[in-house]
């Protein structure tokens, strides 16, 4: 018999004597589950809900088994994401980020935990690759690969006899392996040959910032709607736009602001708030900073 426990247990050896095991840390993760050691996977079946996972020193990787409209996600920003899952869709949570989740319908997904140990092995395998690690994808980010590797997963924590620790081990290390490869903000040719952002990330993001340039925006947002590091994305996006995230976002409510002013149908105070700045008088110390006029300048002028 394997080391393996089915259910809600670890690994019958040192490591779950010692309380290491991977699932300590997720009580909220629950499902038929197996520890093996390069990681843990459960086999994840719940009604609609919501999940909240604080930071841990482990890494997530989710695979929807099934579809999911009107998912809300948000890894390591506070600001929840919605969008519509499907079979295959992967949401990867690296070690030290936050998850916060909730699903509207039943959902089905495979869950697998990865160690920082289990994923420096890994990465001992791909020297020479320049992969560094684990990071946030895109939301909606789909593999077929993927999906059939979270489906032996399934039908292995399934069986009835007990389930091949060997066997399991060896898939996560393919799925791990291959979303190093393939997924990972270090190894994806998602970014043009200057460093800056490509073509579908500039969608997601200037498509999130049209629709959200009113509101309270964080870099921590857009670097996950993007897929990459904070500090990665700054130099990216700035390297796409020639400007950073904030001035992006100035830049885009002044315009919007002066639009409304030469309409004239709204007063300045009004016009402020409906642009994303505080008061009148915040319109107005930025307008004057960055166009070196002011709203009723403006307003005057037409």
């Amino acid at each position: 018999m394997g080391r393996g426990v089915v259910g809600n247990g670890c690994l019958d050896s040192s490591r779950q004597r010692s309380g290491n095991c991977v699932f300590e840390e997720f009580p909220q993760i629950t499902g038929p589950r197996l520890a093996t050691r390069l990681g843990g996977v459960t086999h994840v079946s719940r009604p609609p809900g919501s999940l909240v996972i604080p930071r841990s020193r482990h890494n997530l990787i989710s695979v929807h088994l099934g579809p999911v409209p009107g998912m809300q996600v948000a890894v390591g920003s506070d600001r929840l994401m919605v969008f519509d899952a499907v079979p295959g869709t992967i949401l990867i949570a690296p070690a030290g980020a936050s998850v916060r989740s909730s699903w509207p319908c039943a959902r089905e997904s495979i869950t697998v935990i990865l160690p920082e140990a289990g994923v420096a092995e890994l990465l001992a395998e791909e020297a020479g690759r320049g992969i560094a690690g684990f990071s946030p994808l895109p939301l909606g980010t789909t593999d077929g690969w993927v999906l059939t590797i979270a489906e032996q997963l399934r039908t292995e924590l399934a069986d009835a006899r007990q389930p091949n620790e060997l066997l399991v081990e060896s898939l996560i290390a393919v799925l791990g392996v291959h979303l190093l490869r393939n997924q990972s903000g270090n190894s994806r040719t998602t970014c043009t040959a200057n460093g800056g952002l490509s073509k579908k990330q500039i969608k997601l993001v200037t498509d999130y910032l049209e629709d959200n340039f009113a509101s309270k925006i964080s870099v921590a947002d857009l670097a996950a709607i993007a897929g990459l590091s904070r500090h990665y994305f700054i130099q990216a996006f700035a390297r796409s736009f020639g400007k950073t995230p904030h001035g992006y976002v100035i830049d885009r409510r002044l315009n919007f602001a002066e639009e409304l002013i030469l309409k004239g149908d709204h007063s300045i105070a009004n016009i402020a708030y409906l642009s994303g700045f505080s008061s009148q008088s915040h319109l107005t110390a930025t307008m004057r900073k960055n166009r070196n006029r002011t709203p009723m300048q403006l307003r005057r002028s037409r």
